[in-house]
């Protein structure tokens, strides 16, 4: 392995034969027969990235691609070589972020296949290319159909992380569900979250809904691809293309989940706040009783009583029987 975000190595009909060599020597490997090259570039500069695509022929337009920030995933075909553009994702706790701040992160790994190699392009070294290089090594025999067997690899691995990604939001849907009807969940924490995780659906789906295009471009225009050995992989672009199919359903499942959810929450919050309006009502009612009954009697008028005991007793007991009867009128009713 070469240092400085470089990394290559060589195959021969299928077996490892060497790795960390320069790339100045990549155009040779290239042109020998039986070989398969790989040369990965993790935060290249643009000098050294201009200068292997000088030395393999790769279009102007085809790097600029491979190292803006802002291209969606997609797979374009050009004279002698094909650009597939990814974009791995992962879940990152940020400590001191805001409570309602995304946690995704994604990581963009572009990727020119040409006749006999790959070259891999990362934007960081957030997604580890170690498990896509375990995953070649485990299955060595494909190898031998040639680069779009190292992309079925790298694609494969990216998917995975997809996968991986919308596990976990599934599992946080689960817990906002869990604390949904709890009567301690505080109802602004609950939406604070439900807006988080749906930010990262939404963040989610720009990258994966795309890949439906890159995986069914390659098993329709094999040919034009310059990848006439991804034939013999159709079942397992086939399979890839299944689980791309999945990922972007369960998405899709996830983000009308988390609405749901939302308005769910808005809904309990206004419950609460009838039932809590409905309380006020009738203890308001409740005290509005001895408020007016000792009113009544608190006048520097003549009344029946006036000046006597039984008044007393009068207003008390008028006060404790209207409200016992209110308070057992509210009850029934369940407002109290």
């Amino acid at each position: 392995m070469s240092t400085d975000g470089v990394r290559t190595r060589l195959w021969r009909s299928g077996r490892l034969v060497s790795e960390g060599f320069d790339l100045a020597d990549v155009s040779d490997l290239l042109a020998e027969p039986d070989t398969l090259v790989w040369v990965d570039l993790c935060r290249p500069d643009h000098a050294l990235l201009t200068a292997l695509a000088a030395e393999l022929s790769f279009t102007p337009q085809a790097v600029e691609d491979a190292i803006a920030a802002a291209e969606r995933p997609k797979a374009t075909r050009s004279p002698g070589h094909s650009l597939f553009i990814t974009y791995a994702t992962r879940l990152e706790d940020r400590p001191g972020a805001a409570p309602n701040a995304s946690r995704l992160a994604t990581t963009k790994v572009s990727a020119f296949m040409m006749h006999g190699g790959l070259v891999t392009v990362r934007s960081d070294d957030g997604f580890d290319m170690d498990e896509v290089v375990t995953r070649w090594d485990e299955a060595a025999e494909l190898l031998t159909h040639g680069p779009a067997a190292l992309l079925y690899g790298l694609l494969d691995t990216v998917v995975d992380g997809h996968f991986a990604t919308v596990q976990q939001l599934d599992e946080a849907i689960e817990d906002l569900e869990d604390g949904l009807f709890d009567g301690d969940a505080s109802s602004q924490a609950t939406q604070r979250a439900s807006f988080r995780v749906r930010k990262e659906l939404v963040e989610l789906r720009r990258v994966v809904l795309p890949m439906r295009e890159v995986v069914a471009m390659i098993l329709r225009h094999r040919e034009e691809l310059k990848t006439p050995d991804a034939e013999d992989l159709d079942g397992w672009y086939a399979d890839l293309y299944d689980h791309v199919l999945r990922v972007a359903e369960w998405t899709e499942s996830l983000r009308d989940m988390v609405t749901t959810i939302f308005e769910t929450t808005l809904a309990l919050a206004d419950a609460r706040l009838n039932t809590i309006m409905k309380k006020l009502t009738a203890w308001a009612a409740i005290v509005a009783v001895p408020t007016a009954i000792t009113g009544w009697f608190g006048q520097n008028l003549p009344y029946f009583g006036f000046g006597r005991q039984i008044g007393v007793w009068m207003a008390g007991g008028s006060i404790l029987v209207l409200v016992t009867a209110l308070y057992v009128a509210f009850r029934r009713r369940d407002w109290l």
